[in-house]
């Protein structure tokens, strides 16, 4: 029987992809670096082999699938080479797998992770469902009927899918190490438009979205009236979100949801356009929109004391301000206090003024050091060209983390692509120390 063997299952890709396969009853194993990643606790709760880096890993009767990130400087893919093995890249492995199913990208400069995650939990009460989500949760149905995916637009990742439907959130200029303008990153999306096999559900009150030309039907929702499904009528209170759809100017359904914020409004519209394509009930539609409990690091709250701890992905100006937006909703009796670790220096210095104009929307703001990887230059930026632009703003370490403990009554967003985790577990490490 085939094995299929995973080089660099670490990846949130990549494990949520092995995680898929070994639900369906394949054999699966995989190898990485030994540093501990949070997308290997679902694999080892899995019981799936983790492997070190090795030329032995490499045999016969397998089925290889590399990460993008490693190429034949890894002694694995040099091995295999060696052996005449074929290595499949995720993306192309990927592409030809949702094939057998019905399947749905979900694409967009922000929102792909909570938009798969909620599309998954509705489409799966009305069908059997599989799914992979950025955020390296994978789950395989035997005989599904849906494939629910997140489909990246970096370095044109997306092109290496033919999706029967894609949902497209927004365009917006991101990935400034890639990408040229946001004009780039619009022809991205255009080519990718033209490989859809049944529909596109796209955001209508999005400028570039509007202008897509495709071979298929689109879809648009929004909050503008001249879109195909509309929300109206959005009220909150402490039971999350409520509103009204039409679906071409008809009344269709009242619906909430738990979460908070424009943007999550629009991510329910995207699923309920699909489901109304797709003839999903309506009833099952409001009722798995109302129980979904997020994603990984998209909002992720924990009391704490007087306190409310927030973990979150956001690390482009748009999230930032949707993060505050939600925050400043949910709790309206509460301080916002933004605690941003800026991801890259490529990112930091193309978005520096607008990162300045999200920030300011809370009511404090801590920034700590710009996360980047090895191979990343500097140039002549630091953290201190961010703080100069954010008055009242300060630089927070581990060592000083304790300052935020003045905030009483207070949310603190902990925001961030790199490790900025490690600021809340020391904050609430030293709080712990204080009171033992």
């Amino acid at each position: 029987m085939t094995v299929y063997h995973f080089i660099g299952i670490k990846g949130s890709g990549m494990s949520a992809l092995a995680q898929i396969l070994s639900d369906m009853q394949f054999d699966v194993q995989g190898s990485d670096v030994e540093k501990v990643f949070f997308t290997q606790k679902p694999l080892e709760k899995k019981g799936i082999p983790l492997l070190p880096f090795k030329k032995e890993n490499i045999r016969e009767n397998q089925t290889i699938i590399a990460s993008p990130a490693y190429n034949e400087e890894n002694e694995e893919i040099r091995e295999a080479n060696d052996q005449n093995i074929k290595v499949h890249q995720y993306p192309t492995f990927l592409g030809e797998f949702i094939q057998q199913f019905t399947s749905i990208a979900v694409t967009g400069s922000h929102g792909k992770t909570s938009t798969t995650g909620l599309m998954a939990h509705v489409l799966q009460d009305a069908k059997p469902t599989s799914y992979l989500i950025g955020d390296g949760t994978g789950k395989g149905e035997k005989e599904s009927e849906y494939f629910v995916f997140e489909a990246c637009e970096y370095r044109r990742h997306f092109l290496h899918y033919n999706p029967d439907y894609a949902i497209m959130t927004n365009i917006d200029f991101d990935h400034p190490d890639y990408f040229k303008d946001v004009n780039d990153v619009f022809q991205a999306f255009q080519e990718m438009a033209m490989q859809v096999n049944k529909a596109i559900i796209a955001c209508g009150d999005d400028e570039y979205l509007q202008k897509l030309n495709a071979q298929v039907p689109v879809l648009y929702y929004g909050l503008n009236e001249d879109n195909d499904f509309y929300a109206k009528d959005i009220k909150t209170d402490e039971e999350g979100t409520h509103f009204d759809v039409y679906v071409r100017s008809s009344f269709y359904g009242n619906f909430t949801i738990p979460g908070y914020g424009t943007h999550n409004v629009m991510n329910a519209l995207a699923v309920i356009a699909l489901c109304h394509y797709e003839q999903v009930e309506l009833e099952v539609v409001q009722k798995q929109l109302n129980t979904f409990e997020g994603v990984k690091r998209r909002f992720s709250e924990k009391e704490f004391g007087s306190q409310v701890l927030i973990d979150d992905y956001a690390h482009h100006p748009t999230e930032i301000s949707a993060t505050i937006e939600s925050a400043k909703q949910k709790y309206p009796n509460k301080e916002v206090v933004a605690i941003f670790q800026p991801h890259t220096f490529t990112r930091t210095k193309t978005f520096l003024d607008e990162f300045a104009e999200s920030l300011k929307l809370a009511d404090r703001v801590y920034l700590c050091d710009i996360f980047s990887s090895a191979r990343e230059q500097s140039g002549d930026l630091t953290i201190d060209d961010l703080i100069e632009r954010v008055p009242g703003s300060e630089l927070i370490k581990e060592e000083t983390i304790q300052h935020l403990l003045k905030h009483e009554n207070a949310v603190l967003l902990f925001m961030g692509a790199g490790d900025v985790q490690k600021f809340q577990a020391a904050y609430e490490q030293s709080v712990e120390k204080e009171g033992a």
